[in-house]
C-alpha cells in the first residue's frame, strides 16, 4: 500500500509539473503592446444573456469602456424571465452601439446559448467576431490588445484564459479539481500547436475573423452541442486552422458558480469535452 501511495504521488506530481510548465509557456495578453496599423476594423462583440440580471449591466459598461472604438455590441437576451432585457434597453438608450435581440421561443434543432450567438453573427457586420457570455468584466484594452495579438500573428482564432472567482469554499475546491484534470486530460497549451489536433475555446472569449466562422459552418454546425465554445475551436483545428489561446487573467474576469451544485452542474458539459474530445473529432468528420 505504502508502494502504491508512493507511485500516486509521484503520478500526480508529474501531472502537475507538465501542466505548470505548459500553461506557463502560454502568452500573456498583459504582454502585448498595441500597435497603430490595425486598419480599425469593425469588430462586433456578441454577447449571449439569459437571466444575466445581476451581471449584464457591469459586463456591458465594462466592454463599452473600452480603448478600441470601432466596436458594435450585438446583445441577445435568451428568452430571460428576469430584468436582463431590460437592462440592456437601458444601455441601448445610452449607447447607439449596443444592437438588442431579444428571443422569445426556442426553434427545433438548437441548443439556446447556439441558437442565440447564431442570431446575434445574423445582425453583426464586423470583419472580426467576439462571441463572449454575460457576467465576463473586461479591462480597457482588452479588445485593442487581442486584435494587435490577432493580427500580428495572422491567427484564425483567439481564446482567452479569464480570472476566475469562486467564492464558496467547496464550490472552489471542485472548480479547481476540475480545472486540474481538465489540464492534464486536455493540455490546452498545446493548442498553439498547428501540428498537434489539441483544439480549445472558452465561452467567456472566443474571437474570429468572420471568414474562419463562416468556413466552419458557423453555429449551425454544431448548434446540439452543449460544449459550444469548446467545439468552436475544434472546428476551427479541424480546418487546419490557426488558433491560440493566451493567458487574459490580467484582462477577463468573470464570477463562476456561486454554489458547489451550480458548479457541478455548470461544469457537467465541460467534463463530457474534456474527457471524451474524441468524440468530438468524429461529429465533425
Amino acid at each position: 500500500m505504502l508502494i502504491l501511495a508512493i507511485i500516486t504521488c509521484l503520478f500526480w506530481l508529474a501531472v502537475f509539473i507538465d501542466s505548470y510548465i505548459g500553461m506557463k509557456k502560454l502568452d500573456s495578453l498583459a504582454d502585448v503592446q498595441p500597435i497603430s496599423y490595425l486598419g480599425n476594423p469593425l469588430v462586433s462583440i456578441v454577447v449571449a444573456a439569459k437571466n444575466e440580471a445581476e451581471h449584464i449591466e457591469g459586463s456591458l459598461r465594462s466592454q463599452l469602456k473600452q480603448t478600441y472604438k470601432n466596436i458594435e455590441w450585438i446583445v441577445v437576451n435568451d428568452r430571460s424571465t428576469d430584468q436582463t432585457a431590460e437592462l440592456i434597453e437601458n444601455l441601448a438608450k445610452i449607447d447607439n452601439r449596443v444592437k438588442p435581440i431579444h428571443i422569445t421561443t426556442l426553434p427545433n434543432g438548437w441548443l439556446g446559448k447556439n441558437h442565440a450567438l447564431y442570431q446575434g453573427y445574423l445582425k453583426a457586420n464586423g470583419k472580426y467576431l467576439l462571441f463572449t457570455d454575460g457576467d465576463v468584466y473586461f479591462k480597457e484594452d482588452t479588445i485593442e490588445k487581442s486584435l494587435t495579438y490577432f493580427i500580428d500573428n495572422n491567427i484564425d482564432h483567439l481564446t482567452l484564459t479569464p480570472d476566475m472567482s469562486v467564492k464558496p469554499f467547496w464550490a472552489k475546491a471542485f472548480v479547481t479539481f476540475f480545472l486540474f484534470g481538465f489540464s492534464y486530460f486536455k493540455r490546452p497549451w498545446k493548442a498553439n500547436d498547428d501540428k498537434s489536433k489539441v483544439a480549445i475555446g472558452i465561452g467567456a472569449f472566443n474571437l474570429l475573423s468572420r471568414e474562419a466562422y463562416e468556413a466552419v459552418g458557423t453555429h449551425q454546425n454544431i448548434a446540439m452541442r452543449p460544449d459550444d465554445d469548446l467545439m468552436l475551436g475544434v472546428s476551427i483545428k479541424k480546418m487546419g486552422r490557426k488558433q491560440r489561446i493566451v493567458k487574459g487573467q490580467s484582462h477577463l474576469d468573470v464570477e463562476w458558480y456561486p454554489s458547489l451544485r451550480e458548479a457541478i452542474i455548470g461544469l457537467e458539459k465541460n467534463t463530457f469535452a474534456g474527457l471524451f474530445i474524441i468524440t468530438s473529432w468524429s461529429y465533425l468528420q
